[in-house]
């Protein structure tokens, strides 16, 4: 018969495991998918699909308490994008805390991603091969075997 195991009964005890997200953060995020601004679905053509260099992003993905635009979990990354209803003391508490998760957070206005959407490709993979960028093998003779 199967039994919960300690770990599991008391979320906290392990990192890896998390807790389910409440049903109303997931309706958010389905609702925001839904809305998307232009800029929005601009951005997310070029995302989607492994479209940028095989890399799944997730979009309007829930990082609780927060609801991110775009998010890459294989480089750690959130892109977000801003319009006019942002606020920038929200914006920048919000930054902090995902920064504090160890996820890099980057910003691009929507007339940017509307009108520079090449500029704003290049800065994402940009980011996106710093943050993923692995040490090099060690040469043939120094310690590895061809």
């Amino acid at each position: 018969m199967f039994q919960f195991s300690p770990i599991n009964k008391d979320w906290g005890m392990n990192k890896n495991i998390k807790p389910p997200l409440p049903s109303s953060t997931l309706e958010i995020a389905k609702n925001l998918r839904k809305q998307s601004t232009d800029a929005e679905l601009r951005l997310w053509y070029y995302l989607r699909a492994k479209r940028t260099l095989s890399l799944k992003w997730r979009r309007q993905h829930p990082i609780p308490p927060y609801i991110v635009d775009f998010y890459c979990h294989q480089a750690k990354l959130v892109v977000e994008l801003d319009g006019g209803q942002h606020e920038v003391d929200v914006d920048s508490r919000r930054t902090t805390y995902i920064r504090s998760q160890s996820i890099e957070v980057i910003r691009f206005w929507n007339h940017d991603v509307l009108s520079k959407t090449e500029a704003v490709m290049d800065e994402i993979l940009r980011v996106v091969q710093i943050r993923t960028l692995s040490p090099s093998p060690s040469p043939v003779g120094e310690g590895s075997r061809a």
